[in-house]
């Protein structure tokens, strides 16, 4: 096999772990199920806090899930430093992974609605991956510029109706679910001084 020509992506197992202790699991294609919201978010922040401490990549997860069952279909983590690939942020990566699963680009055409919870504002990287996915939902713990200033990640230039912009397009956006545990996750990791920041710019940001 041509590794040139590869691109293979596995999770850690533990984030299997973490999904099934979270929820109530099933027989059936429906494999967990997590009803409430904040308890989607609650796996988000587990599983965020405990990717940097794995050394997987940033503080950063993400789950995808159907709201109207809470059956879990995907969660992913940041895999930048543990595959060595800059899009493997953790949106991208449980996108990726529902999309495998139910065999479709659009997540819209899978049956009944699909949610995206995350634990921050996705960056604009993951900004235009989360629109054009075919979720119907974005459920966020928070916005701001506290992630860049607890965690020295550079979010990117986000436009000032990015939200708006998603509800435009027929993605509802609900914000500031357990805001203040985000905060906690990323202030944790900021106070560590073993952690690599891998925001790729060489020089100065320009004007």
């Amino acid at each position: 096999m041509n590794p040139i020509s590869t691109l293979a992506v596995t999770l850690p197992t533990w984030v299997d772990d973490e999904v099934r202790a979270a929820g109530t699991a099933l027989d059936g294609p429906a494999a967990v199920v997590i009803p409430d919201v904040e308890d989607r978010m609650r796996l988000a922040h587990r599983l965020a806090a405990r990717n940097h401490q794995e050394g997987c990549g940033g503080p950063f997860a993400a789950v995808v899930a159907r709201p109207d069952t809470g059956e879990i279909l995907a969660a992913g983590v940041n895999l930048v430093l543990a595959t060595g690939l800059s899009t493997m942020h953790a949106e991208v990566v449980a996108l990726s992974i529902a999309q495998t699963r139910l065999g479709t680009w659009d997540l819209s055409a899978a049956g009944s609605p699909v949610e995206l919870v995350v634990n921050w504002r996705p960056c604009v990287m993951c900004y235009g991956a989360v629109m054009w996915s075919g979720i119907q939902a974005l459920t966020i713990a928070g916005e701001g510029d506290e992630i860049e200033r607890l965690t020295g990640f550079d979010e990117g230039p986000m436009r000032d109706d990015w939200a708006e912009q998603f509800e435009r397009r027929g993605i509802t956006v609900r914000t500031d679910i357990l805001r203040d545990e985000a905060l906690a996750v990323f202030a944790a990791y900021g106070n560590r001084d073993d952690v690599t920041v891998y925001n790729a710019r060489r020089g100065p940001m320009p004007g």
